[in-house]
């Protein structure tokens, strides 16, 4: 989707942190934004940055609440008429281990982590195919959904689960013209360690109360990455049509460090090709193919 400029974006969990990063890159870029965010303060303090700016919309919403994201999307659509990009970006940081997470912390989490996007994409999705116009999905997974640790067991399920359900929507949509990016962003500067202003009553019966006290006092380190900076990378990928947007570098070995213990993990000697030819589904994805041709050409002149 070269052309941004008119298109209409919305962006949850927009009001801060990365969310509130890619929605100034949008308004600055000539887009429409509906900022869409679960806590009034903070949208109460983008209101206040962005004052004055008449391509912009504020709506509160939680995003588990599947009657609620309905009514946002036709509020999003009476104000500004069809969206063309979604950004499935609300999230809460839960960390901790499984060895004190309760059902509550997984419902909470996995409710908001992943079950927010798939509500995001039932909603919208249908709407974007029905205008037939193309448009993008950007969804924020994390760089712990190829590098994960021990300490956030429910976090990285929920973002490796974006992670593989972004590839997939890629090879889907790509015929109607609807690009996916899945975000995969390192340390940002960010408030996501307030992770227990967010927690509902109904889930109050915690195992990681301690952890979420100490999270609350965590600053962000001054090198940490600023959400502008995100947000630029992800208009770039929207432009372009790319899968994958991963924001820093110094992860890279670490990565190649995963992807070759999985080779590795794989039986040793040559590929059985009868077995292969009787398998009944395919054994690669040209998708991978055509990200690592793109990638092996020689730029061409400046950005789309």
């Amino acid at each position: 989707m070269e052309q941004v400029e008119g298109k209409v974006a919305f962006v949850t969990g927009g009001a801060s942190g990365i969310g509130f990063g890619m929605a100034r890159v949008f308004l600055r870029n000539g887009m429409k934004v509906v900022i869409a965010d679960i806590r009034q303060d903070h949208l109460d303090a983008a209101a206040a940055r962005l004052k004055g700016a008449n391509n912009v919309h504020f709506i509160r919403l939680d995003v588990t609440d599947r009657a609620a994201m309905k009514a946002a999307a036709d509020e999003a659509e009476r104000v500004f008429g069809k969206v063309h990009v979604l950004c499935n970006n609300a999230g809460v940081g839960i960390l901790g281990g499984s060895k004190k997470a309760t059902y509550d912390d997984w419902d909470w989490g996995l409710g908001v982590n992943l079950g927010g996007v798939i509500n995001g994409l039932q909603t919208f999705v249908p709407r974007i195919l029905k205008h037939g116009e193309g448009g993008h999905i950007v969804n924020t997974a994390s760089m712990a959904a190829v590098m994960p640790g021990k300490g956030a067991v429910i976090y990285v399920t929920a973002k490796a689960a974006i992670l593989g359900l972004s590839e997939s929507l890629k090879a889907e949509l790509a015929e109607d013209k609807i690009g996916v990016t899945v975000l995969c962003p390192g340390p940002i500067a960010t408030n996501i360690r307030e992770v227990a202003k967010l927690r509902p009553e109904k889930f109050a019966k915690s195992g990681l109360g301690e952890v979420e006290k100490g999270l609350a006092t965590r600053p962000n380190a001054p090198s940490w990455m600023d959400p502008i900076e995100v947000g630029e990378m992800v208009l770039d990928a929207i432009r372009r049509d790319l899968l994958f947007v991963f924001t820093h570098n110094e992860f890279k070995d670490g990565v190649a460090q995963r992807f070759a213990a999985t080779l590795a993990a794989f039986p040793r000697g040559p590929i059985d090709e009868e077995r292969a030819k009787g398998i009944g589904f395919p054994t690669s994805n040209p998708l991978y193919a055509e990200i690592l041709a793109a990638n092996a050409e020689p730029a061409k002149g400046g950005d789309k």
